[in-house]
Formats: C-alpha cells, structure tokens, sequence
C-alpha cells in the first residue's frame, strides 16, 4: 500500500512539472492589441501582404525557422514564435497565404473555402483572447443569427426543419420544444457532451509529457481513469445516441454536425463529436471583412520580428545534414532548386506530405515513422460549390446561418450507399449538403460588393471518383469532369432552390464546383480531404495521441496543424500551440488560461475607469 501511494505521488509530481513547469519565454506576456485600423479593402493592397512571391533574394538571413505551408497552422505558430523575438520563414506553394482561411475571386464575387464559423469566441474566453493577441486586436468577429444552424430532414414535401439555438441553456430548451417526451434524452446528451470535453486536456498532456511517461499512462489504463474525453473516445457516435432515444429524428439533430470533421455517425468518435457541440454551445462568429483578414493580419507580426511569409514556393525536399537532423528545405523556383537552411523545419503539410514527399525514402522506412503512418489514415475528401448570385440577401432570403440538409434521417445509411455508387449516380443521390453565405454573414460585404450575393455548399465525394483527372491541367480537366461536376452542381441547385425560394436560375450569375482533385492542387491534400488525416474512431487511440506529437523521430523537424491535435480551424491552432509548447519549452495552453484571466481583469478596470 506504501509502495502504490509513493508511486502516485511520484507520478502526481512528474505530471505537475511537465502541466506546470518550462521556463521558455511566453508569447502572451505582454498586451499587444492596439486601436483598431481603417479596415482595407483595396484587393491590391491586401494583395501586397497576402501574395508576396517567392524569389531567394526576400528570404531573410539567418533564420530561427522555416515553416511549410500558410495554413492556420503554420501562421499561427509563426506568430507565436515572432512574439518571443524568433526571425520564421512561412513557404506557402499556392499563389496567396492563408491555406484554407484564403479566400478567391471569379467573376467579381470573392468566395472563402474553409471558414464558415468558428465558436468559443466570446470576448472572456481564452480562444478568443489568444486570437486577439495573435492580430494585434485586429481581427473583428460577427455574430450569426440565433438559431445558427437549421437542420433539415426528409425529402421536399415532407421535409422537417429543426434550429440550433447557442447561449446557456437555450440549446437543450429549444430541442425540447421540437421535440415533446424527449426532454430526458436531450438532458443526458449535453450532459455528456459537456463531460466528455472536460477530459479533452488529457489530449494535450499526452503530447507535451515526455513520450516514456505518456506511454506509461497508456499501456496502464490510467489515461481512460483520469480522462473522461478518452474514456468516450472508443465509443461511437451511432451507439451513444441510438442509447438515448428511439426518435430517428432527434437522433439525426443529435448528430448532424459530423459533417465537420468527415466521418459518419457509426464510424465518429463520442469524444470528437462532444467537441464539436461544446464549440458552439456559447455561439458562432465569422470574420469581419471575410476569411482572408485572418493571414492578413497575423503576416505583419512574422514581418517586424524579422522573418517573411512568401507564396508560389513549393517546397519539394527537407534538407538533413550528416548526423540525420533537418538543416533547411528546398524549393522549387523554374527549374532551379534554392536550398534555404534553418536550424529549425516544420512542417504544416500534414503528416503524410512530409513523411511520403518530403523526407528521403531511406528516412521515410525508420520503424518510427512507419509506425505514425500506420496509425493513421486519409480523411474523406471534400466537395464544394461556389455561388455568385445577383440580389442582396433580403432579396434571396439569405441569413447569417447555415443549413445542414439530408434527404432522409437514417445518415450512417444515406452516406454509405452514396459512397459506394458509380461516380456519374452517385452526382445525383446526393446524401449530405452544408449551406451557407459567406456574404450574408459578413456586415463589410454590402459595402464591399453591393447588390450580390455569395453561396458556399460543401458535401463529400470520393478521391477515386475523380482521382484519373488529377495529372489534367487545372483548367482544364476535359469535358467527362466538366460533365461530372456540372450532374453534381445540377443536383445541388435542384436542393438549393427548393429550400431558398428566392434564388432561382435567373439570379445565378457564376456557379463551379471545387474536387477533390482541386483540394489536392489549392491546398495540397493528398486526397482531397479537407480535415487532413481521419478523426474516425481510430483517431483517439490514446497511444496514437501519445504518438503523434509535434517532435517526429528526426532532430530538428516537427510537425504543427491539423494533423498534431484536431481538425478545423481550432484545432489546427490547438495543434500550433502544442508544437509551440514543445519549441519554446512551456505549456502554452495554460497561458492562453492565464491570458484570459489577466484580459477580463483589465476589461473590467478599463470599464470602471
């Protein structure tokens, strides 16, 4: 009995240094918001800062780091390294910075690609409070309508409706009034939505604490003990739900937001769903001014602490030095290769980019590597039309929200006959649609772009079904996948219309629809996934988490993103974090809690005075 309690003290003290201990400078030291500046809207302006081509002369010297690729997960990580003084270089192969935060133009509407909400972003919060400090306070968040998201069911003419309502209890008392007799279900559902994400810090200790020691939590059983995030994690979505109630409709509600991290509800994890409702619980946001303003204003804190963010740079190789420690990468230019070395690489191309593409083959057989990669597997690849729409949006009936439709509530069922449909049948049986409008939510646009409107659905297909117009030039793919994108895009305008009733034929002005294949050349998904590797139930093996951490088994070379913790824009800055914490040797999650502490005291003395 001596023996078990000196051994959960030593364990006790072990865990406290590495929650607790780093002495490593802190990116959130000092207050660094300033008074909010005249917002630009000159495209040629932001351009000057969002599409900065590469040429050797602009690389800074003596650089503390390279970072591949200008996702959140990158620039944020930038940022948070250019705090404490560290001179970073971001290399980005697309033509503007911003991974799936940039937004693009056609026909004079500017469309986002990945940013459609984003929760937690309540001014006290420490998500919020780390975002502002990370702009400088530059970046702007607007509130969507309440409810934010509608849930459709059923087919046209029988088609039901349900809002999702955010704020306190409002979520489980609107459920309620949708759904009579079933008020016990709903309680027991955000019960253990809320309980399950509480365990999610477990996730993080498993990546900062010395790999022997998070082993040792794995293999023991303590992890699923002490976590109540890995004690649900095993468990699926489908199985939780179907528990709860024998209402098919409540069990959809209950599980419809999957389409935001990919996987069906029999194949998802309680636990990454339980995040998912918990993100939105207090609300949901989109940027002022478009997703763009994101990268364009983080890029000038990498800029004045030495370092650059340069576009039209691929990089195709990490550089090792002799004794096997990532020196530099190199880069594309014509026909030329610029090699750029750095005592530092890391890497937000996602796990399977840097361990397939860019390490050499010798390196990419180590045991260690293979075994990360085995853990692992590709996420469902994502489709996606964009609309440009003549009217404004009380012309069209368009809000600040979002519609999840499907045509039936038995989802597990609609997406995987879907899946496993001929590609030409599978464009018209479409199971999942996600819509929003970008411009609806964004008070800027009217000023920005009067009298048009702009529509982004998002719905999944598979890699395969494209997969032989991959080598195709990007624009121009033939006429089979321009047929095959306009069954998809036909389809999609057929639900469109049915539930917005003001958008007819007459007010479309532009329509394309983005592959996987597009995903593939944009954003560098291997696949076409847009979530990187898959958050099936497999992903929240505790010894994967154990695993796959910032620092891979070569010196020198670490990983950030999507990939390193969770999928979304969150979650790729939950993994920048983590790396960061690894880097500059303090836990800087927890600072994000102190940060927020320290921000609302100060608010509520500025208040006073």
């Amino acid at each position: 009995m001596i023996a078990v309690g000196i051994i959960c003290a030593a364990l006790v003290i072990l865990l406290l240094k590495y929650v607790f201990g780093g002495r490593g400078p802190n990116p959130f030291e000092k207050d660094s918001r300033e008074p909010l500046k005249k917002r630009v809207y000159d495209k040629k302006e932001k351009n000057k800062v969002l599409k900065q081509g590469f040429v050797p002369s602009k690389v800074p010297e003596n650089l503390d780091a390279v970072i591949i690729g200008s996702g959140i997960g990158g620039l944020g990580l930038a940022v948070l390294l250019a705090k404490v003084g560290k001179k970073v270089l971001v290399l980005e192969q697309h033509s503007r910075a911003g991974g799936c935060c940039h937004t693009f133009t056609e026909k004079g509407f500017e469309f986002d690609v990945g940013i459609h909400y984003i929760g937690e972003l309540l001014h006290h919060r420490p998500f919020r409070c780390m975002l502002d400090q990370m702009s400088n306070g530059q970046l702007e968040w607007e509130p969507l309508e309440n409810p934010f998201d509608h849930v459709l069911l059923g087919p046209p003419g029988n088609r039901r409706q349900y809002p999702i309502y955010s704020g306190g209890t409002r979520f489980t008392e609107e459920l309620k009034k949708c759904f009579p007799g079933e008020e016990k279900a709903i309680d027991e559902f955000i019960k253990l939505v809320k309980k399950t994400k509480q365990g999610v810090w477990f996730l993080v200790l498993l990546k900062l604490l010395a790999l022997p020691l998070a082993k040792f939590l794995v293999h023991t059983g303590l992890v699923k003990h002490l976590s109540s995030f890995f004690k649900m994690a095993p468990r699926s979505l489908t199985d939780v739900v179907n528990e709860l109630t024998e209402n098919k409709d409540l069990r959809a509600v209950f599980s419809y937001i999957f389409g935001t991290y990919g996987n069906i509800p029999k194949d998802a994890s309680f636990a990454m769903h339980s995040l998912l409702i918990s993100h939105y619980l207090n609300g949901a946001w989109y940027p002022k001014g478009g997703a763009s303003e994101i990268a364009y204003h983080m890029i000038p804190i990498i800029e004045k602490a030495g370092g650059a963010v340069l576009v039209r740079a691929p990089v195709n190789r990490i550089l090792f030095n002799d004794a096997t420690e990532a020196c530099g990468v190199s880069v594309i230019k014509g026909k030329e290769e610029v090699h750029i070395h750095a005592p530092m690489v890391i890497s937000n191309a996602g796990i399977f980019n840097t361990y397939k593409k860019l390490i050499p083959k010798d390196l990419q057989a180590m045991p260690a590597i293979q075994k990360q990669l085995s853990m692992l597997k590709h996420g469902e690849g994502g489709l996606s039309i964009f609309m440009g729409l003549n009217g404004t949006k009380e012309e069209l009936g368009l809000k600040a929200d979002n519609y999840w439709i499907f045509p039936e509530n038995n989802l597990d069922e609609l997406v995987e006959t879907y899946k496993k449909k001929e590609r030409e049948e599978a464009a018209k049986n479409i199971p999942l649609l996600f819509v929003a409008s970008p411009s609806a939510k964004d008070p800027t646009w009217e000023e920005r772009s009067p009298g048009r409107s702009t529509l982004t659905l998002v719905t999944f297909a598979n890699y395969e079904w494209f997969e032989e117009w991959k080598d195709d030039k990007v624009t121009n793919r033939g006429p089979d996948y321009m047929e095959l994108k306009q069954t998809f895009i036909n389809t999609i305008l057929e639900v469109v219309m049915e539930v917005f009733p003001k958008i007819t034929r007459d007010k479309i002005e532009y329509v394309d629809a983005g592959t996987p294949i597009t995903n593939t050349y944009y954003i560098g998904a291997p696949r076409g996934e847009i979530y990187g590797a898959d958050h099936g139930i497999g992903r929240f093996d505790p010894e994967l988490n154990a695993t796959v951490r910032p620092q891979t088994p070569l010196k020198n070379l670490y990983l950030t993103g999507q990939d390193v913790f969770l999928c979304g824009f969150a979650g790729a800055l939950a993994g920048a974090l983590t790396c960061g914490s690894v880097i500059l040797n303090r836990n800087l999650h927890l600072d994000t809690i102190a940060l927020a502490r320290r921000t609302k005291i100060l608010n509520s003395k500025m208040k006073r005075d």
